[in-house]
């Protein structure tokens, strides 16, 4: 067995109502509160306002981050923060808003610009205390010490380095409870991607994180079309949010990959939701990474699906594929790109800003050149 390192990233907190701890868990002075205006409305920042106000807390709520965060919501966040006098940083909400409160507690308290640490461990300075709560159980963001970061309008740059990883994740369900159906089917999907490309990266897969991702795919798998077709299952979905923070660790230490490369330029030319960038793409990369996972995605298949036992390797390897297009169909997702607004006018564009994305294409099972990326995305319209 080759040599490897782990981080298990954050402290947990994990039961339905585990928000009410969360002023026990920040320390004395300000709190900026990063989320968006989408969660405010729904009201599921109250519960987390209330917690830090009743331990003496005081707050100060940043709500302006969209979707596919730009580096000038990252400078006006850590604006607000500077201006509250903020000791502790608490992100609220999807991938966004955690990804924009990991950026703010780290420019905060290291002083650091944001133009120099984009890449791989250039961040290497102090933050401030930083908890994060997801109210989507997809993006593992919670988890991981990656921020995402849309620059030029179009183009993704990640930062990822360990001063990044919060200091508590809370998963609660209660915020989680009466999600729109296609948020919760998305960013589902998404979770189980982040366990699927762990498992078969190329670069510092492990047993550990190839153990989380595997009960993370179980759990999600068995729990998706029950927290889709019932928003108030709340068994349902604290099982989906523990899966997607497992997958979010696995992934933290084992990275994705291609399927990741070939969804972020959807999302930021055609403004696609990250998890819904994600399935669109899936089978069609899993299918170009055949040969070269067969085993791996057949070992996938039967956790995915235990009937596929009674198949051969080839057959296993494939039910996963055609498992996941399952999910996906009777989570009402779409499976084709014309239903997002691309077109094959838009295909030279995304091949050619997806294979910028080679941070994750390195860890492919299977190589992905420009080529290969403007055939998968045709195969995907």
């Amino acid at each position: 067995m080759n040599g490897f390192d782990f981080n298990y990233g954050p402290r947990v907190h994990s039961k339905v109502g585990a928000c009410e701890r969360l002023g026990a868990l920040t320390p004395d002075g300000a709190v900026l509160l990063v989320t968006d205006k989408g969660v405010r409305g729904l009201g599921l920042c109250e519960p987390a306002i209330q917690a830090l106000e009743a331990a003496g807390r005081a707050v100060t709520v940043f709500d302006a981050v969209e979707a596919d965060p730009s580096a000038a919501t990252i400078l006006a966040t850590v604006e607000a923060g500077r201006l509250a006098g903020a000791t502790s940083v608490v992100g609220l909400g999807g991938g966004s808003p955690m990804d924009v409160a990991k950026l703010a507690a780290y420019l905060l308290g290291s002083g650091d610009s944001l133009d120099s640490i984009y890449g791989v461990d250039h961040a290497k300075g102090a933050r401030l205390p930083l908890i994060l709560v997801p109210t989507t159980a997809g993006t593992g963001s919670e988890a991981t010490p990656i921020s995402i970061v849309t620059v030029g309008g179009a183009e993704k740059k990640g930062v990822v380095s360990a001063p990044l990883y919060a200091d508590w994740a809370i998963l609660d369900s209660e915020l989680t409870v009466g999600l729109p159906p296609h948020v919760t089917a998305a960013t589902g999907v998404d979770a189980m991607v982040h366990a699927i490309e762990s498992y078969t990266s190329a670069r510092l897969k492990n047993p550990i994180s190839d153990a989380l991702a595997e009960r993370a795919l179980r759990l999600l798998s068995a729990n998706i079309r029950t927290a889709v077709r019932d928003g108030q299952d709340r068994g349902a979905r604290q099982a989906m949010l523990l899966g997607s923070h497992l997958a979010g660790v696995a992934f933290a230490n084992a990275p994705v990959a291609g399927v990741h490369a070939l969804a972020y330029p959807l999302g930021g030319h055609f403004h696609v939701p990250h998890g819904l960038s994600n399935a669109l793409m899936l089978p069609h990369v899993l299918n170009h990474n055949m040969e070269a996972a067969l085993e791996l995605y057949a070992e996938l298949g039967l956790m995915v699906e235990p009937a596929l036992s009674s198949l051969g390797r080839q057959g296993q390897a494939q039910g996963l594929v055609e498992a996941l297009k399952s999910i996906a169909a009777d989570c009402a997702l779409p499976d084709r790109l014309a239903a997002v607004g691309v077109d094959a006018s838009h295909l030279d564009l995304l091949a050619s800003e997806a294979i910028k994305q080679q941070r994750l294409l390195i860890n492919n099972p299977a190589p992905i050149t420009e080529a290969d990326a403007r055939r998968l995305y045709e195969a995907a319209l």
